[in-house]
């Protein structure tokens, strides 16, 4: 009796949520409002959050490992907001991690890299060790994370709280460029390090992308409904780098992920590339449902150069959510945003992630009103 009852817990979390409005949208179906979520929408912002890293006492590196903790991350603004998609509370840095380069995270200073790749002989030996057999290294170094998207699942089910639930990968590229030193503050190793060791960057780029599709293939195995790329170090390129470096790779992902899993949604972002327009292009051509625009992405040339029936994420600027906004502003950009993007058409996001001191209050009321005023403006 037992086994049934995981057996049919389980087929029902591998279920389409009861909110399908992001994945109804992304495959072009008829929407009643626009959907809504936010990039890192789980985490510091939250008060919840930072009340529950004080009760278990763990960092947040620490909380990754446990799948219950990641989903009681990722519940929470599930609880908390009205927001029509839940997204895995992980890393990027999960993926290199997985491969023996070590991740840090020493306090004050975000998460580090203290020993990365710095020569064309350990990026060749990560590349092997990632290339000899991807699936099997996902389903050994990163189970906990497919763990935790099972336990979200269950979660969302026992809470009556089923709502898309997205899984995430960084990019090839991004992880490649964490993985020989590169971080926010030191950008110079990525650009550096790819110029010196032309072919063992090649390499790992592309024992990356085999990785991450199983990475993520697995999360779709494990119940995520949709899945979100992000190339969020290619702002560190200029735009023949960007070509020659991370836009096949993202091309290459789109098109093994949809061979694998042609009915689940795949989402993308390259933040702050040199040339969108001519990118998020590629990015569609490739297969993305969803391109993503972030806060310096002009709207109507960007709708414009997409066409009428792209789906497009973003890109609503997070500073309007600190405590010293207020409603009417907020409003007054979600008109904007909607007017100019569609609101049958528009994944409504931000154009950057939660910095951490956002007013909950204004996220809420920003949530709310993504959904009355894209309501009202498609019932006319």
């Amino acid at each position: 009796m037992r086994q049934a009852l995981l057996c049919a817990a389980t087929a029902a979390a591998l279920q389409a949520p009861a909110n399908d409005l992001v994945l109804r949208l992304a495959r072009g179906e008829q929407v009643e409002r626009a959907p809504v979520w936010l990039f890192r929408q789980a985490g510091r912002h939250m008060q919840e959050y930072r009340d529950y890293k004080a009760k278990t006492g763990k960092h947040f590196l620490q909380l990754l490992d446990d799948p219950k903790d990641v989903a009681e991350v990722t519940m929470q603004p599930l609880r908390r907001y009205a927001v029509d998609a839940a997204i895995l509370f992980s890393d990027i840095l999960v993926v290199p991690q997985a491969l023996d380069i070590r991740v840090e995270m020493p306090g004050g200073v975000g998460i580090v890299v203290p020993e990365p790749l710095t020569s064309a002989a350990m990026a060749d030996e990560a590349a092997a060790k990632a290339r000899a057999d991807p699936a099997s290294l996902v389903a050994k170094r990163l189970k906990h994370v497919t763990r935790g998207v099972e336990e979200i699942r269950s979660a969302q089910l026992a809470e009556n709280l089923d709502r898309t639930l997205l899984g995430f990968s960084a990019a090839p590229y991004t992880l490649f460029f964490y993985s020989v030193g590169g971080s926010s503050k030191n950008q110079a190793p990525g650009a550096q390090f790819s110029k010196e060791n032309a072919q063992s960057t090649q390499n790992l780029l592309e024992a990356y992308t085999d990785l991450v599709v199983e990475y993520l293939s697995a999360q779709a195995d494990a119940g995520a409904h949709a899945l979100q790329v992000f190339e969020a170090m290619g702002m560190t390129l200029g735009a023949k780098m960007f070509e020659e470096l991370a836009l096949p790779h993202l091309e290459a992902l789109a098109s093994k992920l949809k061979a694998r899993h042609p009915d689940v949604p795949l989402l993308v972002f390259a933040r702050g590339v040199e040339d969108p327009l001519s990118v998020n292009l590629r990015l569609q051509k490739a297969g993305y449902d969803v391109i993503t625009l972030d806060g310096e992405a002009h709207r109507s040339k960007s709708r414009d150069a997409l066409g009428a029936s792209q789906v497009l994420q973003g890109n609503f600027d997070p500073k309007l959510l600190l405590p010293d906004s207020s409603q009417e502003a907020i409003h007054a950009e979600v008109v904007a945003m909607l007017e100019a993007f569609g609101p049958d058409k528009l994944l409504a996001n931000l154009g950057e992630g939660l910095g951490g001191k956002e007013d909950q209050g204004l996220v809420d009321f920003f949530v709310n009103d993504i959904h009355a005023t894209s309501a009202k403006m498609i019932s006319g």
